[in-house]
């Protein structure tokens, strides 16, 4: 039974941009709904647990561009809850601070639509903290009010007491405060808040690339206009703004500022992208490879089956022990089907995949690579031994040939080839500023520069895996500037930490 319900509207906040701030209830009404209207300003990666199909429709509102109506969103909700469809309206931040939430949902009950609320981590509290700014403080604010810096411009007066304001006891916070700064300070000014008084502004407040600016409510918007500080942006107005010197910490993460990016297959990627995000950096998921599984052939099938029979198996990627598994329990098997051989692992990863299965790989190399794994076989006698080698089709034949040298009965199964992924335009864009391009395997390399051509990223430092990925790096014509000692994921981080520590 899923979490959402047919006939339903789920207005949902998504929160202000960082991805690790939406809720474990957003994700879990995403993964689930018939249909997801969404907004511009929605964290990256935010629809990637959505169905397969599931319909996305973007309404969002983008400054300068045609947009589709508020009342027509309304009338889209109601139109697809009334058609037996469970409906996801997720809007940036939080839906009733500053996001028509309120409208939708009243628009909905007059219709007689069932609908759910759903808060998201508003910007105001997000941002802020980001910035190291706290929006209240024990000796500078009991208080803080959120307020839109730039109203409905069909009211006919403003619903803003400048007087009122500029008296609070506590911090200001404008939403969409950039357009409308130099009038709004003004305007403080004029009824009497201290023109000397800490303010900042904050750009694009928890996603990558957040910028911070501070200055008094009497230069904040030369400041501003200065540095080139644009939407979507958060004024601070209060005694709080100072303590972001001493508070700042988003800055101070090892990668903050830099553009790494992640080439591997889209299903592997996202583990890797989340930590970078959360060292700082900026991350443009560029996939050069897929992975396409080959256990329905019959080559896999038949060493499914004969899984007994063999007294060596060896495994080459963490991918292989997934597809494995997979081809074991199509043939009606499991983990204990393994009990009787020797298993080799060629590195860390590929023991963890192994591990998370039951498995305890016997043969462990330090070096990621196959030569490691054939001098790690060598006191593991093979000499008439039937041994089984699963890997992707395109792998070398190092591991196999050095095997049967030595005696081997070896079956090469091939469980999955890499195909050649056609690079996303907007990747490629994002792409052309990044100060790290990452290599986890040859295919990566190889297909990602055919894909690219001479829109490779050509200042970026190029990080590789391992040396077999370094040698098909420097026959592509890159430079490589880091090459990991470890050769697994961890070991691709750790150098590029240690890399950019330094230049």
């Amino acid at each position: 039974m899923g979490v959402t319900r047919r006939g339903v509207v789920y207005l949902v906040g998504a929160g202000p941009g960082d991805p690790g701030l939406m809720t474990a209830r957003s994700l879990a009404l995403i993964a689930d709904a018939d249909a997801i209207y969404y907004d511009r300003l929605i964290p990256p990666g935010a629809l990637d647990g959505a169905r397969e199909d599931a319909e996305l429709v973007y309404v969002g509102k983008q400054p300068g561009v045609p947009s589709v109506p508020q009342a027509e969103i309304g009338v889209r909700l109601i139109e697809s809850a009334k058609a037996g469809r469970s409906v996801v309206r997720l809007k940036g931040g939080d839906p009733f601070v500053f996001g028509r939430g309120g409208e939708e949902g009243e628009a909905l009950h007059e219709a007689g639509v069932e609908f759910e609320v759903v808060p998201g981590v508003t910007a105001g509290v997000a941002a802020t903290a980001y910035a190291g700014i706290p929006v209240t403080h024990r000796d500078d604010a009991s208080a803080v009010a959120f307020i839109t810096g730039h109203e409905d411009p069909e009211k006919a007066e403003t619903a803003l007491d400048w007087d009122a304001l500029a008296a609070f006891p506590g911090t200001l916070v404008f939403y969409m405060g950039v357009k409308r700064l130099g009038e709004n300070a003004a305007a403080l000014i004029a009824a009497g808040r201290a023109a000397e008084e800490p303010a900042a502004a904050i750009e694009r407040g928890t996603w990558a690339g957040q910028r911070t600016v501070t200055a008094t409510l009497g230069t904040i918007a030369a400041a501003v206009e200065r540095e080139g500080i644009g939407a979507p942006a958060l004024i601070v107005i209060g005694a709080v703004a100072a303590r972001r010197e001493a508070l700042a910490w988003l800055e101070r993460r090892p990668l903050h500022g830099r553009t790494v990016v992640v080439t591997r297959a889209r299903a592997q990627a996202s583990g890797l992208a989340k930590t970078l995000r959360g060292l700082g950096a900026n991350v443009v998921e560029l996939p050069a490879i897929r992975i396409e599984s080959l256990i329905e052939s019959a080559e896999v099938r038949d060493g499914a089956t004969a899984i007994r029979d063999y007294d060596l198996i060896c495994l080459t990627s963490p991918n292989g022990v997934r597809l494995l598994f997979e081809a074991l329990a199509e043939a009606g098997r499991d983990a204990r089907a393994l009990a009787g051989a020797t298993v080799a692992a060629i590195g860390p990863g590929t023991a963890r995949a192994l591990a998370a299965r039951g498995i305890a790989a016997d043969v462990v190399p330090e070096r990621f690579v196959a030569e490691s794994l054939v001098e790690a076989l060598t006191e593991v006698d093979v000499e008439g031994k039937r041994v089984l080698v699963a890997r992707a089709a395109e792998a070398r034949d190092v591991l196999p040939d050095a095997l049967r040298e030595r005696g081997g009965a070896v079956d090469v199964v091939a469980l999955y080839e890499t195909v050649r992924e056609a690079p996303d335009e907007a990747a490629v864009a994002a792409a052309q500023d990044a100060d790290y391009v990452t290599f986890t395997s040859s295919s990566t390399v190889t297909n990602l520069t055919e894909a690219l051509g001479d829109r490779f990223p050509t200042r970026a430092r190029i990080v590789s895996i391992g040396p077999v990925t370094s040698a098909t790096a420097r026959e592509a014509g890159l430079e490589v500037a880091v090459e990991a000692d470890r050769h697994d994921v961890d070991g691709l981080l750790a150098a590029l930490l240690a890399d950019a520590a330094t230049n």
